[in-house]
């Protein structure tokens, strides 16, 4: 049985991410990039599948965590009977190779230490053909090679590569695993302390780039670092989440594989980024989404692979029993080509942003901008699929035709703030006729709320980024009422649910946790109707749901007290930083920023 989500630790190299149980075992690895095909899938299947587990052999009495300050390098201490161990564990920066490095560290009296390595290629599917060159250790399978470097004596036992050593107050025992295409030749082994010390250099290094000096800074940064560490570097896309079929319900069918970039994500990635100073990657990933949403614009996906790949069919891995049970196990996401309005309007929005913010120009932005404005002229009274990508009938979603609204008020900004060209009178014609028509049939004149769906009684987390992306200013009262009805009808225990249960939206059994990011979204909500202290106080409740690295996953599950779906998760942590950002800066800075359609990375730095 996997631990609980909480109890893993993310290590990565910006290639690719493992997650490194409390226990000492990695349970979950991908090579060489996010959605590879897994060596380690123990958290998916158990041991069998795939796991590396170092920790003492005997009874630990207790053990304790963290990272090393502005890195990504995990410590885990362990306390036995006979001493005290730390277990150092990080993946080297690198363009040219990939490693996963551990070092036990002997930190007082004589602990016997027990090493676990179940390789499985293909998601747990494959047992690698294991042999020895000189003092190395090979694992192949087909196109893959894993290299174990190590100077302990490593043997097989029932199918694993197994080793039993001791460690002793100031010895250090290395571990390295190297991962290269079967054809290639071997590479030299990683020098453990030198690459240790060289991406400890490298994380602080960054870190310090951090120009963020609001409130709440360590955990701004505990978030950057995630994602950062959730991007990857040859493109600058940057994934939802490093894992897959982590479930949004115990024992449920909502397992969905996130390891791609969506296209939703795209303003509070960029936001998030510029917020804190960090405009190189901020360039990379406007970059990044210009790549992806080249082509015809009735062509643009929600989501797209790492490298803008579109072909990202789903199907199901059968041989998996699935993280506590929960199945399907699922590779892909369907949910690729579905029709999604919102997606546009994330677009134009993002890319509003970047020129707010003073990035330098990217000429052809504007003429595939002016593109799918032509087809979105054309299309937002379609029905779509929404931002929840239900699986069931299309509907004309609320937060869709906002979107759409906000596609062609961007446009106006732009065209008006920097001289661009384009059929400025037509689109601001598009961009009242779409406020009009939602604040018509979007809006419930009864019950004083916006509602999920045309001519739907229900409600919708997502109608709490009306105010945020400037469609309505915070005190109208239909926004107030939205909030109110959001807060009596969505909040569990405080928290948020994406939709209410009941409505059946997206044709999947009900039961699904309250979800973080929706939970942050009603904290700015907040803090925008001048309910700032209640805002402050549900921020410090989300921020005291992460784990005790700081990490987030999508969901949370208030009467078991477990976090769920995919983790950790970069939509949560962009609207942690969002959040601490509007609660760092005057009510009315932030109100008048999001009257203008401004995000708060566009506002200026507090003193």
């Amino acid at each position: 049985m996997s631990l609980p989500i909480e109890d893993y630790a993310l290590i990565g190299d910006c290639h690719t991410a493992a997650l490194v149980g409390r226990d000492g075992s990695i349970d979950w690895l991908c090579f060489p990039r996010f959605d590879s095909a897994a060596c380690f899938a123990a958290l998916l299947g158990g041991p069998a599948h795939g796991r590396w587990l170092i920790a003492p052999a005997a009874d630990v009495r207790s053990s304790r965590r963290n990272y090393r300050d502005g890195t990504l390098i995990l410590e885990t201490e362990f306390e036995t009977n006979d001493g005290a161990v730390r277990i150092i564990d990080c993946m080297p920066l690198s363009n040219e190779r990939w490693d996963v490095l551990r070092i036990v560290e002997g930190l007082r009296g004589r602990v016997a230490m027990r090493m676990e390595l179940v390789i499985r290629f293909d998601y747990g599917s494959i047992v690698p053909w294991v042999r020895r060159s000189a003092d190395t250790l090979l694992a192949t399978a087909g196109p893959d090679t894993l290299e174990l470097h190590t100077p302990v004596a490593v043997h097989g036992e029932n199918m694993k590569t197994v080793a039993e050593f001791h460690v002793g107050r100031g010895e250090r025992t290395p571990f390295a695993l190297n991962y290269r295409p079967s054809h290639e030749v071997t590479q030299p082994a990683v020098d453990p302390e030198q690459a240790l010390a060289a991406t400890e250099n490298e994380w602080r290094t960054w870190s310090k780039r951090c120009t963020y000096q609001g409130r709440w800074r360590a955990a701004v940064v505990r978030s950057l670092i995630t994602l950062k560490a959730l991007t990857y570097a040859p493109t600058g896309g940057i994934v939802a989440a490093p894992t897959t079929s982590l479930p949004e319900q115990r024992g449920g069918v909502r397992n969905w594989d996130y390891r791609y970039c969506w296209l939703r994500d795209a303003t509070f990635t960029l936001n998030a980024l510029l917020l804190a100073g960090y405009q190189e990657e901020a360039v990379a990933w406007r970059e990044w989404l210009l790549r992806a949403a080249a082509g015809s614009p009735q062509d643009l996906q929600i989501l797209y692979s790492v490298t803008g790949e579109r072909r990202l069919d789903e199907h199901e891995l059968g041989w998996l029993p699935g993280y506590g049970g929960a199945v399907p196990v699922r590779v892909g996401n369907a949910a690729s080509t579905q029709f999604q309005l919102d997606v546009y309007g994330e677009v134009m929005d993002t890319l509003h942003l970047a020129r707010a913010a003073g990035l330098e120009p990217e000429p052809a932005a504007w003429k595939i901008q002016v593109v799918f404005l032509e087809f979105l002229a054309s299309s937002w009274q379609q029905p779509d699929e929404g931002i929840w990508e239900i699986r069931g009938p299309r509907r004309h979603f609320t937060h869709s035709k906002v979107m759409a609204w906000v596609a062609f008020d961007r446009a106006v900004k732009d065209a008006e703030a920097f001289g661009l060209e384009g059929p400025v009178e037509h689109w601001r014609h598009l961009r009242e006729a779409i406020h009009a028509q939602v604040c018509a049939a979007g809006y419930d004149a009864r019950t004083n709320t916006f509602v999920q769906s045309y001519g739907s009684p229900h409600l919708d987390a997502s109608l709490l980024l009306i105010p945020e992306v400037g469609f309505l200013p915070p005190d109208d009262p239909r926004v107030l009422g939205t909030v109110a009805a959001i807060e009596r009808n969505l909040v569990v225990d405080g928290l948020v649910l994406r939709y209410q249960s009941e409505t059946n939206v997206d044709a999947l059994p009900p039961g699904e946790g309250t979800f973080l990011p929706c939970s942050f979204w009603l904290a700015d909500c907040l803090v925008l109707t001048g309910r700032r202290d209640e805002g402050e106080a549900l921020f410090e409740r989300l921020l005291a749901l992460g784990n005790d690295l700081g990490l987030l996953a999508e969901e949370y599950d208030p009467h078991a007290r477990h976090m769920l779906g995919n983790f950790p998760q970069a939509l949560t942590h962009m609207a942690l930083l969002n959040t601490a950002r509007l609660l760092s800066i005057p009510v009315q800075q932030a109100q008048r920023a999001c009257a203008k359609g401004e995000r708060p990375a566009a506002v200026t730095q507090p003193a």
